[in-house]
């Protein structure tokens, strides 16, 4: 590297690198799927991963492409056992049966606290608004998946959307009123480990990741983070304003 500081774009990248493969928890657990057909040596193709998770082919297609790309899975193009003609299908197989199934997320941790030490080369004003932009960027996509008109009816409703997504994802989030009616996400798990202790500038990430969800859902909204690990919080706290 030669310190220079990373653009939006690039900083955009790693973050994406970070949360392409396994960032979905569908995406996980159709690797899981196919890590257990590795004794059957044949594979899963895209039809059988679409049957086994009541999805459409072309969806299940595009989740084993990602798994592929971060080099999770490999591709061999052949035909079904014992035919001799036919269209041959890609069957997709663990690049690597015997690694771990930890070894992804020890990975993703590294890459956080990489990104945490590239963030601090910016000025702390610029880092952290392109640290939230980025989590908007990524938290606005994450909402395209979810399908939920329910929550254009209200506010509240929207965060208990968001809630349940973000704890897909690690969070372990829930929505709730204040006792002075203020709307907040509470998170009581940080899935980017002990990195925001040393580098605070990644939770404006998590603020971002809301903000984005809700102005997809919702509208535009006002996201502030009241607690935190690193102020020495056990939990995260996020108010809403609308």
């Amino acid at each position: 590297m030669d310190g220079a500081p990373l653009t939006a774009t690039e900083f955009s990248s790693a973050v994406t690198a970070i949360t392409g493969a396994f960032g979905d928890p569908t995406r996980r657990d159709i690797y899981l799927h196919v890590r257990e057909r590795v004794d059957e040596g044949t594979g899963v193709t895209a039809a059988e991963a679409a049957a086994a998770f009541d999805l459409h082919p072309n969806v299940a297609r595009h989740h084993l492409d990602k798994l592929a790309a971060g080099g999770y899975l490999e591709i061999a193009v052949e035909r079904p056992e014992g035919a001799s003609a036919g269209r041959p299908s890609k069957h997709y197989r663990v690049a690597d049966a015997g690694s771990p199934l930890e070894l992804p997320v020890r990975q993703d941790a590294v890459l956080v606290s990489l990104l945490g030490r590239a963030l601090a080369l910016l000025p702390s004003d610029q880092a952290e608004e392109m640290a939230e932009e980025v989590g908007a960027e990524v938290g606005r996509s994450m909402a395209g998946t979810l399908g939920s008109d329910e929550a254009h009816r209200s506010l509240r409703s929207a965060m208990q959307v968001v809630a349940e997504a973000l704890t897909a994802h690690g969070f372990a989030a829930r929505a709730e009123r204040t006792g002075d009616d203020r709307l907040r996400i509470v998170s009581e798990h940080c899935p980017f480990g002990g990195a925001p202790i040393d580098h605070p500038v990644i939770c404006a990430v998590d603020r971002g990741l809301v903000r984005g969800m809700l102005g997809a859902l919702y509208g535009e909204t006002t996201a502030e983070m009241r607690s935190s690990l690193p102020m020495g919080d056990a939990v995260c706290i996020t108010d809403v304003t609308a």
